[in-house]
């Protein structure tokens, strides 16, 4: 027997029982191996290693599975990914392109389409357009499939009469060759055939790889070909590609108005009918162009009031995007800047540092949205400007009047009946300058415009006698007192509004711009609300030139552009103020109605002042010339007024006279105060009641003015001052 030491260890196979049948008192071996104990150590040892593999390989199956998620979830490798789909959707949009356009140009599907486009909005002109170019055209494929055989004919005598006449000309040259003892006719005939081989087999070695690169042509060809006619879903779109300019095209800009949502375009395109694009997208200086008619019950002002929204479809700032409405309501005009076009504004004036204007010619302005430079037109003009506060009506205006300043010839007048110092800086070439909001100041204005409008009588005198309709660039450089001369009233409509003083300065402002046109003088006027109590309609309807920035409403917007501006599409309310800061609306500037422009910025802050070198210039021009600021050899006028009462106590006797005849009485009685020669009937009974308490009688409705209750009001006012001198 073995010791107890030697014994193998026993090793139970587990067994099962029935439920409730309890193990024997006793172990039973059912089945067992007796090993050494060198055999089980070995044993225990492959174990152990299994096991140890065991970890390793799920050790480096964990490692290696977050190093493919690492690199499937990397930026690059999205980036990559998304690169690679969209292209690839790209190439097969191409491809889809191609063949609609060949089924297109087989079924005459433009055609089509247009007929039904046009049958749809009820277009009865443009479907007789459409559908006598499509009879045109099938006639046109007609004719061309009648012309095959005879081409092909035509073709092959071509080719044979070419081929016959090569081997006449190698049978002629070989014949020379032989009969010139130069060489051996067969010897031309070798040479004949060995470049013909040459040609065979260079065309045979280029064949191969024009073979390989041919696929790589087509899918090239179909890429570009859908990145024009498709678009990749936007969870295809990187970073990259997002910063990409997007080419604007028919189709872009019909997937920009389908992004609107407007259910009369979502309804005409879900038909599969297409836009009318009156004019196709084409290049227009510094953008594109284009003009669609819309499906019925759209109109360009709905889409102008969405001009944002469009902006998002067409990957554009705000700014770049301009609809307008075109000939009719339902013609969207759309003008669209190149990505990034109209960030520098107008760009630097061109005047800044040297050139000179001649104001017969206009002055530099701004430019156009497709970067076109634009002069002002001076002569025989007047100027309105405005609207909403910050948007650069004032900057408008100085540049217009830095222009005059560089004409030596032109005398320049500014009023500003405000307390800003913006044209602080042309004081030195003004013969007037007027700022501030005070009554004296208000009261100064008056004195200089009732000079002006005695200045536009005058010239118009001088007219009569040099036997001209108009100043013109001789006269005016002949010191004969028909120079050009520019007037600017800032914030006219403090002016305007003034409770004393405004009612005379609107009316010499109406004569002014009335006559003075032809007479050399150009009257510029500024402000923030033209309506009918802060502007006289007369005014705004003579001013030829207008500038509109943002304005809050047609009433402000027509005012500016004229009568009819708003209704015809040429809208200022479509600008966005601080966004379209410093481009305007203008009108009378060029053929078109109104265009649309960047206004030159001349800066006037003190850390950046860019009008006093411009006028330290212009002053310099001046003493050249050898002479002074224009209009600075007439004084200026004295600041008078009259007494009302002491005036009519002059003039009426001891019987009423009627309210309708004591203007002339007046005007007659003192001939050089201007208010007396525009003042009416009516207008004297108004004042006499509200600054006198003077009521005048109806009494036959002859509105008599008594001579009696004149002298008593001098009386009742006389009696008061001694009072209140008395009382001091």
């Amino acid at each position: 027997m073995e010791s107890s030491e030697e014994l193998a260890r026993v090793h139970y196979l587990p067994t099962t029982r029935p439920e409730g049948q309890t193990a024997p008192a006793e172990a039973e071996v059912v089945e067992g191996e007796l090993i050494s104990e060198e055999e089980y150590r070995r044993r225990t040892s492959q174990k152990a290693q299994a096991i140890a593999r065991y970890k390793g390989y799920a050790h480096d199956a964990v490692v290696v599975g977050r190093v493919v998620k690492t690199v499937a979830t990397h930026r690059h490798t999205k980036t990559a990914g998304k690169a690679v789909l969209s292209a690839g959707l790209t190439t097969v949009q191409g491809v889809e392109s191609w063949g609609k356009r060949v089924w297109d140009a087989s079924t005459m599907g433009v055609y089509r389409r247009q007929i039904t486009a046009a049958e749809a909005s009820g277009d009865r002109e443009a479907l007789a357009e459409w559908t006598e170019r499509k009879e045109q055209a099938a006639e046109r494929r007609h004719q061309r499939l009648m012309d095959l055989p005879r081409l092909a004919l035509g073709t092959a005598k071509v080719l044979l009469g070419s081929l016959a006449g090569c081997v006449a000309l190698v049978l002629l040259v070989g014949l020379f060759v032989q009969l010139s003892g130069s060489g051996a006719f067969v010897d031309v005939i070798t040479g004949v055939l060995s470049a013909i081989r040459w040609v065979f087999t260079a065309i045979a070695v280029a064949w191969t790889p024009f073979l390989m690169a041919l696929p790589a042509f087509v899918l090239l060809a179909a890429y570009r070909e859908g990145r024009k006619r498709g678009t990749a879903p936007a969870w295809l779109a990187s970073a990259r590609e997002a910063d990409m300019d997007t080419e604007i095209d028919e189709t872009t800009i019909a997937r920009a108005l389908e992004a609107l949502r407007i259910p009369q375009i979502s309804a005409y395109l879900k038909q599969g009918l297409p836009l009318q694009f009156l004019t196709t997208a084409r290049a227009d200086g510094r953008g594109t162009h284009a003009v669609i008619r819309l499906p019925a019950g759209v109109t360009a002002e709905k889409i102008a009031r969405r001009r944002a929204d469009l902006a998002t479809g067409l990957h554009r700032l705000s700014k770049e995007v301009w609809p307008t409405t075109g000939t009719e309501a339902g013609i969207l005009d759309l003008w669209v800047a190149d990505k990034g076009a109209l960030a520098e504004g107008a760009g630097e004036y061109p005047l800044l540092t040297e050139g000179a204007v001649d104001v017969f010619k206009g002055a530099p302005f701004g430019k156009t949205l497709r970067g076109t430079p634009l002069l002002a037109p001076l002569m025989e003009r007047n100027t309105i400007t405005g609207g909403m506060p910050g948007q650069g009506k004032s900057s408008a205006a100085r540049v217009i009047m830095a222009g005059a300043a560089l004409d030596p010839t032109a005398e320049l007048r500014i009023y500003v009946p405000d307390a800003n110092f913006d044209f602080e800086a042309f004081k030195p070439r003004c013969s007037r300058y007027v700022m501030g909001a005070e009554d004296e100041r208000i009261e100064e204005i008056l004195a200089d415009l009732t000079e002006l409008h005695a200045e536009v009588q005058r010239r118009g005198e001088l007219l009569i006698r040099y036997e001209i309709p108009a100043v013109t660039r001789e006269l005016a450089s002949k010191n004969v007192g028909l120079h050009p001369l520019f007037a600017l009233l800032e914030e006219a409509h403090v002016a305007i509004q003034h409770p004393k003083f405004g009612g005379e300065i609107s009316k010499l402002l109406v004569d002014i711009v009335r006559l003075g046109r032809k007479r050399g003088i150009h009257m510029l006027v500024s402000t923030q609300a033209p309506t009918k109590d802060s502007m006289p309609r007369d005014v705004t309807r003579n001013c030829s030139n207008g500038i509109a920035f943002a304005v809050g409403d047609h009433v402000a917007n027509d005012a500016l552009l004229g009568q009819g501006a708003y209704a015809a599409g040429h809208r200022a309310t479509e600008l966005i103020p601080g966004t379209d800061k410093g481009t305007a609306v203008v009108k009378g500037f060029t053929g078109e109605r109104s265009d649309i422009v960047q206004v030159y910025f001349l800066d006037v802050s003190k850390d950046h002042d860019q009008i006093t070198p411009i006028i330290t210039r212009a002053m310099r021009a001046i003493e050249q010339r050898g002479g002074r600021v224009p209009g600075t050899d007439r004084p200026k006028p004295v600041i008078a007024s009259r007494d009302l009462l002491e005036d009519l106590d002059a003039v009426l006797g001891a019987d009423p006279v009627p309210a309708a005849d004591v203007p002339a009485l007046l005007a007659k009685h003192a001939p050089e105060w201007q208010p007396y020669k525009r003042l009416s009937g009516k207008a004297l009974r108004e004042h006499l009641t509200k600054e006198y308490g003077i009521k005048v009688p109806s009494t036959g409705n002859r509105w008599p003015v008594d001579p009696v209750t004149v002298r008593e009001a001098l009386a009742a006012r006389a009696t008061a001052d001694l009072d209140a001198d008395e009382t001091t």
